[in-house]
């Protein structure tokens, strides 16, 4: 999937302070729905928390897309 990337991202993703603060928060999101997963019964919920990873594990990659 290709990206389009705004330029008003730069000054977040190159800006260390706040890039780190972003990707810890992040790694939070993806503990929390990690935890949910060991407990899920439901095939459907299941399926959301899996995408719901996925997308934030693509968050991970922001700064790597806006710097191209």
């Amino acid at each position: 999937m290709k990206l389009v990337v705004n330029n008003t991202l730069k000054p977040f993703v190159n800006n260390p302070e706040l890039y780190n603060s972003f990707l810890e928060e992040i790694g939070l999101r993806i503990d929390k729905v990690h935890k949910r997963l060991e407990q899920i019964t439901d095939v459907e919920e299941l399926y959301r928390a899996q995408g719901e990873i996925r997308v934030l594990r693509s968050l991970l990659l922001l700064r790597e897309h806006v710097n191209g």
